[in-house]
């Protein structure tokens, strides 16, 4: 089917872009297609287990930041993507005619989030060009009425905290604590929305838009035909994690599980897991960017260690870092350490740990890859949203799939040790609820793994896909 697609695949360099697209990669070379795997010389030597498989190669090029680079202000911020774009358009540009010459063109150019310079690179070189869309179809919708003709709507019920928002395809209404936090008046990220913004108007001006979306059908059916009706056709491929993950055909295959950049770690939580009883285990992490105030942290282990349940937390070195910025480590770091009913880890393979058969819960902050990775898994989920998509993705994680519970704040922002204990004891439990949302996780995780299964809807959605690009090529 994809024996003549030569795919040239880009990311924004983080780790929320990359994992993702690194397991669309593999899935297209799995279909018989080349993959070029184009990013920043940083995050190339930051991969751990690259694959070494026939059909998958490495570009990279350097964005002025070869030692890396942190966006601490939106003046940096708009610095290092002024940067990125130069760099990457010419890197691009000489690329794709370079492939051209040595006589083998690259079919098309996938591109992810925050990046629209791609596809004006891929139409000014007449290479056909596809998003991969690395959030909820959902929150794109959100997105597309909101830069359409719904932004004011949006923005006027978006200041009262009590309304409801209606969107046209959408089953369920919205508050302003469900919407992406970019378009809420409280935002200080500015970059973000005129980002957005120029990738919609862009994809308007294609004819024939694709945007391949990292969801399951049976997921977000509703959202998926809301855009439809219109011009651009939205493309459900995932849950792109790896496959031996899905049982899928190649039980080996557990390269990029979770975190492809790794933290060097020697703890030996795996085998900690498996000291543990079946469901018993609360697992905490929250992504690779959120840096979580000392005081919340404070809250988080009191809740953890009150609660009486086994815990793996992760707590990356920012963090740690920070701590020892402010004050000193977290004051009850010893009574963990000696308590032996939970481990603090600096890094685990996620997609590993939500596997296991320990695992009975995941406090998380709703990014989109830990959340379709616990759905995929069957682990129930305290929802603990920061920022960006978050926020929609825990409505749809408690309101929607219910498969969890959302975490209240005080005023100040903080969640407190009772409220995480609150909703411990209903996830965990063994009482109604608990057993409401793991019937829902275990249905959710059936149907991720049927998707990706021969002709379940993911695998069949990309098959129309690769041969609706060969027609395009050809043409």
């Amino acid at each position: 089917m994809a024996q003549n697609h030569n795919f040239l695949i880009i990311t924004y360099p983080l780790q929320g872009h990359i994992n993702p697209a690194l397991q669309f990669a593999k899935r297209l070379v799995t279909m018989g297609a080349q993959v070029t795997f184009a990013t920043t010389i940083y995050l190339h030597r930051r991969l751990v287990n690259k694959p070494t498989i026939p059909g998958l190669s490495f570009a990279t090029f350097s964005d002025g930041f070869d030692d890396g680079h942190e966006n601490k202000s939106d003046d940096n911020f708009i610095t290092y993507m002024s940067e990125l774009q130069c760099r990457s358009s010419e890197f691009l540009t000489s690329i794709i005619l370079s492939a051209k010459q040595e006589g083998r063109p690259f079919t098309c150019l996938i591109y992810s989030l925050i990046i629209p310079w791609v596809p004006k690179v891929a139409r000014e070189l007449h290479l056909p060009s596809a998003l991969l869309w690395i959030q909820a179809a959902t929150v794109f919708d959100i997105y597309y009425y909101y830069f359409l003709n719904h932004g004011d709507y949006i923005t006027n019920i978006s200041d009262n905290a009590k309304c409801s928002i209606d969107l046209p395809g959408l089953s369920f209404s919205l508050k302003s604590c469900d919407l992406p936090s970019f378009l809420l008046a409280s935002n200080t990220y500015t970059f973000a929305l005129p980002s957005f913004k120029e990738q919609l108007q862009i994809l308007d001006e294609e004819t024939n838009p694709r945007v391949l979306v990292n969801t399951i059908e049976e997921f977000e059916l509703d959202a998926l035909r809301v855009v439809d009706v219109g011009k651009i056709k939205m493309i459900p491929i995932g849950p792109l994690i790896p496959s031996a993950f899905l049982d899928c055909k190649d039980p080996s295959d557990t390269s990029f599980g979770g975190d492809v950049i790794r933290v060097d770690s020697d703890d030996n939580y795996i085998e900690w897991l498996d000291s543990k009883d079946e469901l018993s285990v609360v697992y905490v992490s929250f992504g690779s960017l959120a840096i979580l105030p000392k005081k919340q942290m404070e809250e988080i282990a009191r809740a953890l260690l009150d609660s009486g349940f086994p815990f793996l937390w992760v707590v990356r070195d920012k963090n740690l870092q920070q701590q020892k910025e402010v004050e000193d480590e977290l004051s009850c770091r010893e009574e963990i350490e000696k308590n032996g009913n939970g481990k603090i880890v600096k890094w685990c393979s996620q997609v590993e740990v939500l596997s296991h058969s320990s695992l009975g819960c995941f406090v998380t902050h709703c990014g989109w890859n830990s959340t379709l990775e616990s759905l995929s898994s069957g682990v129930p989920m305290v929802a603990f949203p920061q920022w960006t998509d978050q926020t929609t993705n825990a409505k749809l994680i408690e309101d929607v799939w219910k498969t969890g519970v959302r975490l209240n704040h005080d005023d100040e922002g903080i969640v407190k040790a009772e409220e995480i204990m609150r909703c411990l004891e209903l996830v965990m439990g063994k009482g109604e609820k608990g057993e409401e949302l793991r019937r829902n996780a275990n249905k959710w995780k059936s149907l991720a793994r049927e998707a990706v299964k021969e002709d379940g809807s993911s695998d069949k959605n990309l098959k129309t896909f690769l041969s609706d690009i060969g027609c395009i090529s050809e043409s």
